[in-house]
């Protein structure tokens, strides 16, 4: 089974003990969009991976 990318976010932003508030005012953007992200509602604009694989210590392929 293939985990999808807001799954992979929400599992390394729980590994490293970060709310979706925390994590969100690191990237610059509302918690309401992480929380969409992690449920797949919407994924993360392509240009923020780099900035969430980085403040999640993984790489970009990680995320997928």
């Amino acid at each position: 089974m293939k985990l999808t990318i807001g799954e992979n976010i929400r599992y390394y932003r729980r590994k490293h003990d970060l709310t979706q508030e925390e994590l969100a005012e690191r990237l610059g953007v509302s918690y309401q969009s992480v929380s969409r992200w992690e449920n797949g509602a919407t994924y993360p604009d392509i240009e923020l991976l780099p900035a969430i694989s980085k403040l999640l210590g993984i790489t970009v392929d990680e995320l997928n």
